[in-house]
Parts: C-alpha cells; sequence; structure tokens
C-alpha cells in the first residue's frame, strides 16, 4: 500500500507503509518509541497518526533549515535635544533599526552599528524604498559582515534638518550622537564603543555626518559621506533671504526641493527667537544682506569650521568621501578632498559613475557597508 501524501502533498515522496515504519524505526534511538511505533503498524488509525506526525516534523524540519533572514524594527526614539523646538517639530522620531539574520537565534553575541543619515526633502520611508536597508544588511551578513544599521528620521517642517544646533528646529547633531546612540546601546545587542560605531549619510545626511564627526569626537570611530551637500559657504541674496521669510505654512507643506532648501539651512543655522511665525533670523538689514545672518550661515560650513576641528577628524580611524562624477556638487566635494590632503587627514576619495542620485543603493552595497566591515571592530 501506497501512502497517500494527504496535506503534506508535494514535500515528500509517496511511501509504502513497510517504507515508511522502515524510515521511522531507522531514526529512532528509544527502543520504547520503537516499539510503539512497530505495534502502529498493526493499526490502521494508528497508521495514520504516525503519518500525520511524521510530515509535521518533516515541514518543522524544512522550516528550521530555512536559512533566518535579516528584520527590521520600526521604533521612535525620543530626543531631549530635540525638546521645545520652536518649529513644532516632534521630538518623537521614527527610527529604522534593520538587525543582521542570526541576531535572534545568537542571543550572546553583540553587533558593530552603523548609523545612516537620509538627504534633504525626502522621508524615512523613501530612503528604505530606494536603497532597502533589510536586503542590504542580509546580504553583507552572508558575505560574513554582520552589522546593525540604523536609520533615523530627519524630516522637519522645511522637510530637512540642515544639523543645526538650532532653537529653531532642535538640535540634530546632538540627537544623533547622544540621544539616539543611547537609546540603540540600551535596548540593543551593540558593542557599545566608539571603535565598533560608525555614521554615514547621503548628501544632507553626508553633510550631516562630517559636522557630526567634527562636533562629538569619540562618538564615531569611521565615517562615510556619500555625496555630501552644503560644504562650501553659500552667498544668499536679498531676494531668497525674503522668499523664505515670506512663505505661510500651505506653502511650506506644499513648496519644492528648491522653494525650501534656503529656508530648512535659515532656520538650521540662524535661528531667531524673536521673529515668529518661522523663528528664523531677519537676514536683511538697509536692503542688503546682514553681515551677521551672512556669518551664522558660513559658520555652519564644514569647509569653514574644518581647521578648527582638526583634532576631531585625525582622532578618526577611517574616512570615506565619494561623489559622482555627474553631480552638481562634485566641485565642493573635490574641495573638501584638497582640504583633507592640505592638512594630512588621510582619507579614501572616490569619483564614481553617476549623478547625485542614481547610485546610492548599489553603492551602499558595494562600497559603505564593506568599508565598515573593514574598519569597525568586532
Amino acid at each position: 500500500m501506497l501512502l497517500s501524501h494527504g496535506w503534506g502533498d508535494g514535500l515528500i515522496p509517496a511511501l509504502s507503509t513497510i517504507d515508511f515504519y522502515q524510515l521511522l524505526t531507522e531514526n529512532l534511538k528509544d527502543e520504547k518509541l520503537k516499539d510503539s511505533v512497530l505495534s502502529a503498524e498493526q493499526d490502521k488509525g494508528g497508521f495514520e497518526m504516525l503519518r500525520k506526525l511524521f510530515v509535521s516534523a518533516f515541514i518543522l524540519g524544512l522550516f528550521a533549515a530555512l536559512p533566518a533572514e535579516a528584520r527590521t524594527d520600526r521604533i521612535k526614539v525620543r530626543g531631549a535635544s530635540l525638546e521645545g523646538n520652536l518649529e513644532g517639530n516632534s521630538p518623537e522620531r521614527d527610527v529604522l533599526v534593520v538587525l543582521p539574520p542570526n541576531y535572534d537565534s545568537n542571543p550572546d553575541k553583540r553587533y558593530p552599528v552603523i548609523y545612516f543619515l537620509h538627504g534633504f526633502f525626502a522621508t524615512l520611508t523613501a530612503y528604505d524604498e530606494l536603497v532597502k536597508f533589510q536586503d542590504a544588511v542580509d546580504e553583507a551578513a552572508k558575505a560574513g559582515n554582520e552589522v546593525i544599521v540604523v536609520v533615523p528620521d530627519a524630516n522637519t517642517k522645511w522637510k530637512g534638518a540642515m544639523y543645526g544646533a538650532s532653537v529653531t528646529t532642535g538640535d540634530f547633531p546632538l540627537f544623533i550622537a547622544q540621544d539616539l546612540v543611547k537609546h540603540i546601546d540600551s535596548n540593543y545587542r551593540t558593542l557599545a564603543r566608539p571603535e565598533s560605531r560608525g555614521l554615514s549619510g547621503h548628501s544632507m545626511g553626508g553633510f550631516g555626518t562630517l559636522k557630526i564627526a567634527m562636533l562629538y569626537p569619540g562618538t564615531f570611530s569611521s565615517i562615510f559621506a556619500m555625496a555630501p551637500c552644503c560644504l562650501s559657504p553659500n552667498n544668499y541674496t536679498v531676494e531668497q533671504v525674503q522668499s523664505a521669510l515670506a512663505m505661510n505654512s500651505e506653502q511650506i507643506a506644499s513648496g519644492g526641493f528648491g522653494q525650501l532648501a534656503a529656508g530648512a539651512s535659515m532656520a538650521a543655522w540662524a535661528p531667531d527667537p524673536n521673529n515668529p511665525p518661522h523663528y528664523i533670523m531677519n537676514g536683511v538689514k538697509d536692503g542688503a544682506i546682514d553681515p551677521l545672518f551672512n556669518a551664522r550661515m558660513r559658520a555652519n560650513s564644514p569647509l569653514v569650521m574644518f581647521p578648527q576641528y582638526l583634532p576631531s577628524m585625525r582622532a578618526l580611524k577611517a574616512i570615506q568621501l565619494e561623489v559622482g562624477d555627474k553631480d552638481s556638487l562634485i566641485r565642493d566635494d573635490t574641495w573638501m578632498h584638497e582640504e583633507l590632503n592640505k592638512f594630512g587627514i588621510r582619507h579614501e576619495w572616490k569619483v564614481f559613475d553617476g549623478d547625485h542620485g542614481n547610485r546610492v543603493a548599489p553603492r551602499f552595497r558595494s562600497e559603505l557597508l564593506p568599508f565598515f566591515g573593514r574598519h569597525l571592530a568586532r
């Protein structure tokens, strides 16, 4: 008699009753259990029960044999550094925490952490859809590079934090370096030390990476700035400043990239707690740009900041800076590379075939994750 597949159809080959019992008894070590199986051979009901148990065990065995996959926790992290900001940006920030495949099955193991900061005028979800962080962490783990990747939301009223220590937006550099790191180290099995902690980002996030590394030495040991924006001091016009200050909430909510970039930068770098509704410094004085406004805006340029923070940059174990050859930021990013060379800061510099956004996902896999795989302590 052949074994009917029933609800286990297609998972195991058809077996005769004799073959089925032979397979079971050959793999049973307990003699009493083996005798029970053999006695069940004489009973049709007993046979059917054992057949179903066998198929169940077979299915469970298949699932147990499947390789584990990375998983993503979407959490909220409250930042004391963001509380009371004048724009009303929530201090409760969405954060993606992408865990390597064996995180749950290996409870004694701790992992290095890579923090990734997204770009301006984009959401956390948009970058996740672009990069597919979970798939990337999964692929890296299969290549032997097991890491946790943390991606915080830096969206604001003006569609981007621009990483200023601002009463208007909230202090996003401090949020990343202190509030977020503390929360992740307290709630996940990280290697909670600078040697095992890296910071990275794209565009606005690349700018934030360089700035936070300068401001908070000893928090991250390695940094990767992917096409960082806003490196050189910008010369704002009267029209730009007045246009941003004149926008109402509805216009800001529906505004485009070019309309909002100036306002986001001004809110982060030139705040004014006495100038509602946007709490941005009135940068126009006597029909011209106020020199103090210009000084505050330029003080946030990494190219301006850099010589004052040489000890912070020298303390980093590894730095990579890169940009696409068709990216409009190539001039400023090359300038940053040249300044790093001028002051003897060792770093990797790469110019790749691409524009500002079309290589983010593949280079996250081929460059960013392997870079940290080489440099973070385990």
